[in-house]
C-alpha cells in the first residue's frame, strides 16, 4: 500500500476516534446525530481501502463505545538453544510470535503468560520487557484499531507443544532462517531488533 493511502487510513482512524469520543460523552441529540454521521463517513471512506463493505466496517466501529484509546497486544519472545519460538496462525497460514490482546483485569505480563500457554501449551515466565512499540510507526500493513505492541523476553518453565483451534503449527526457528511471517502481527525487522536486544543490557525499545 502506498504511503498516501496509509496517510488516508490514519486520518480515517482519527475521524472514527473523534466520532467515538463524541458519542461517548455527548448528551445532546443533535450532537449525537452529527457524531454518528462522522462514524458513517469514516466507515464509507475505509471501505475503499478494504475488502469489507461500509456496513461491515460501520458495525465494527459501533462495537467500540467508550473513549477511544489504543489496544494492547502482547507477544512472547522465547529462545531455546538460540532458536525462536513461533506459531503458525490458522487464519492466514503465516507465522508469528505467540500472543494477542490483553484482557480486562490482566497485567501485560499476565496476558503474555496466558496467551503463550493457550497458543503453544508452554508455561512461560516473562522476565524482561524488550520493546513497547506503536504499530502505526512500524512497517505493518494498515489495520484498525490502533494498537501498541508489547514484547516480553520469556523463558519456558514447563509444558509441551499443544496446537489449538487458532494455531496450526508450533516450532522453533533460527533467526537467520525465518518462515513466512504474518506481518500485521510481527515483522522480520522487529524480530531482528528484538533478537539483538536480548544479548545486550540497553534500555527497552519504544515507539
Amino acid at each position: 500500500m502506498s504511503q498516501r493511502n496509509m496517510d488516508w487510513l490514519k486520518l480515517i482512524s482519527e475521524i472514527q476516534a473523534l466520532a467515538q469520543n463524541g458519542l461517548a460523552y455527548s448528551d445532546n441529540e443533535f450532537d449525537t446525530q452529527r457524531y454518528s454521521r462522522f462514524r458513517e463517513i469514516a466507515a464509507e471512506f475505509a471501505s475503499h481501502f478494504s475488502p469489507h463493505s461500509a456496513e461491515e466496517i460501520h458495525h465494527l466501529f459501533s462495537l467500540e463505545e467508550s473513549y477511544a484509546t489504543p489496544k494492547l497486544d502482547v507477544r512472547s519472545f522465547v529462545l531455546n538453544d538460540d532458536n525462536l519460538l513461533l506459531v503458525k496462525e490458522r487464519s492466514d497460514g503465516l507465522w508469528t510470535l505467540p500472543g494477542g490482546f490483553a484482557d480486562v483485569n490482566e497485567s501485560p505480563s499476565e496476558a503474555v503468560i496466558r496467551e503463550t500457554k493457550e497458543e503453544t501449551g508452554f508455561e512461560v515466565s516473562p522476565f524482561r520487557l524488550l520493546a513497547l512499540w506503536d504499530k502505526q510507526k512500524h512497517d505493518h500493513p494498515p489495520q484498525w484499531p490502533h494498537v501498541y505492541k508489547c514484547f516480553f523476553h520469556c523463558e519456558i518453565i514447563s509444558g509441551e507443544k499443544m496446537e489449538n483451534l487458532e494455531i496450526a503449527e508450533i516450532d522453533f526457528f533460527s533467526i537467520h532462517a525465518l518462515p513466512p511471517l504474518s506481518t500485521h502481527r510481527v515483522t522480520k525487522k522487529q524480530l531482528l531488533r528484538l533478537y539483538e536486544r536480548v544479548f545486550n543490557e540497553n534500555e527497552t525499545l519504544f515507539d
